[in-house]
């Protein structure tokens, strides 16, 4: 076996026997799902009221650069045992490092508020009552199981709840789509120079690249390795090339059904919204309540049980990001294995970033210019980190014999340029 294994780009390696397929999904498929919370469900409901079908092909443009992204996130994780956030301590000047945490900080308690509003006012929806309680349940709710649920079945469970995402997939079902028109929007890019098309694309590449899906990934596989008592690949280099290929797989599953879900999110909306002059969306909930008069009772429930059901998926995303960041920037014993009491520190993150983002539902904060800030955030974050990804996946001292293939990282750079290019049309748009 050689030293080092090849690493092509993602999506090249052979498909596992359907048998193990499930057993192979793991930190790839939660950390996909996890993308299309209720801020990233609102953001496509935008795109398909706004341009209709006309905008779906960015969906199979950002595919290969989650990918490749996500699975560099993973092996940096896997060969290391390290999560980012310690890798850039080690390696890199405090101040980075703790810039780039406070950053991701204060974009995920944002992107935590909003998505446990759009939670709440979903559930207000479907049930009546307070969205305010219900926003502050679901908060509860999720501390409590991420503390008190052992990391084993918690990860069992988020699994599981990625189903929820088939919902926008039944919705596009109820409703009539002239799926020729959708499908050649599709497969055949259509480009508008003008400052809303621009402002769209953007939207679109910062919901679906966020930094915190690469902090989640990175941390999940070292949690994964640490639960099963395997050394880090670095040290077992041999183990590598299996690794690898379930890591690629994973992650290329886990990117593919996110995007899938999004693509169906702009379709359902540019059938029904789009159709009906509705054209100006701005939160998750907003489009379901919207969709209630054009397509049906059962349309709008089950769009607005997908909002619940992928927000219970998210939201932990969110915090256990944002705490796997802190604790490995200040050297806090960490991870969803360990106990309260093991893990104060960081369990104390999750918590309190949870609530933080149940209170600003209680503020006078706009709740969509929250999320636009956030958006900013991610996009001024989203670039460096990539880059800094890049560089530890090329540095032999870190990686060992394992760093990156060379079209790894042309790839890897690529979606870097990409990212920066929409970060820097954010501001100029």
């Amino acid at each position: 076996m050689p030293d080092r294994p090849s690493a092509g780009l993602p999506g090249t390696a052979q498909p596992p026997p359907p048998s193990s397929m499930i057993r192979r999904l793991g930190p790839g498929l939660i950390t996909g799902a996890a993308d299309d919370d209720p801020s990233g469900i609102a953001t496509y409901s935008q795109v398909g009221a706004q341009f209709g079908y006309g905008l779906a092909w960015t969906m199979l443009f950002s595919l290969p650069f989650m990918i490749v992204i996500q699975e560099i996130s993973g092996r940096i994780g896997c060969v290391t045992g390290r999560g980012i956030a310690e890798n850039l301590r080690r390696h890199y000047p405090s101040w980075l490092v703790r810039g780039v945490v406070l950053l991701l900080l204060v974009a995920n308690t944002i992107n935590l508020g909003a998505d446990l509003g759009a939670m709440g006012a979903a559930l207000r929806l479907l049930l009546g009552g307070s969205s305010r309680l219900y926003t502050t349940g679901f908060g509860i709710l999720c501390v409590v199981a991420e503390i008190f649920i052992s990391y084993a079945v918690y990860s069992g469970v988020l699994k599981w709840l990625t189903l929820s995402l088939f919902s926008y997939v039944a919705v596009v079902f109820t409703v009539h789509v002239p799926w020729g028109s959708a499908l050649a929007a599709t497969l055949l890019p259509h480009l508008s120079f003008d400052a809303a098309s621009a402002t769209a694309l953007v939207a679109v590449l910062g919901t679906t690249i966020s930094p915190y899906l690469f902090f989640w990934q990175a941390a999940l596989e070292v949690e994964e390795r640490g639960r099963r008592k395997l050394p880090p690949l670095c040290v077992t280099p041999r183990a590598a090339p299996a690794q690898f290929s379930r890591i690629r797989f994973d992650t290329a599953i886990g990117m593919s059904v996110s995007n899938l879900v999004a693509l169906f999110i702009i379709f359902a909306t540019a059938a029904t919204l789009h159709k009906s002059g509705i054209t100006e969306i701005q939160t998750s909930s907003q489009a379901a309540e919207a969709l209630r008069p054009i397509a049906g009772v059962a349309t709008f429930a089950v769009f607005a049980a997908g909002i619940v059901g992928t927000g219970l998926l998210a939201v932990p995303v969110l915090a256990g990001s944002s705490a796997y960041a802190l604790s490995e920037a200040f050297r806090w014993r960490e991870g969803l294995d360990r106990r309260l009491l093991q893990a104060k520190s960081f369990y104390a993150t999750i918590a309190v970033s949870t609530m933080v983002g149940v209170g600003l539902n209680f503020s006078t904060l706009d709740p969509v210019r929250a999320l636009y800030w956030s958006a900013v955030v991610n996009g001024v974050l989203s670039a460096p980190v990539m880059a800094v990804m890049m560089l530890i996946g090329a540095n032999g001292r870190i990686m060992g014999r394992l760093t990156l293939s060379r079209p790894m990282l042309a790839f890897g750079w690529i979606a870097t340029v990409v990212m920066a290019a929409a970060s820097i049309g954010f501001f100029v748009l």
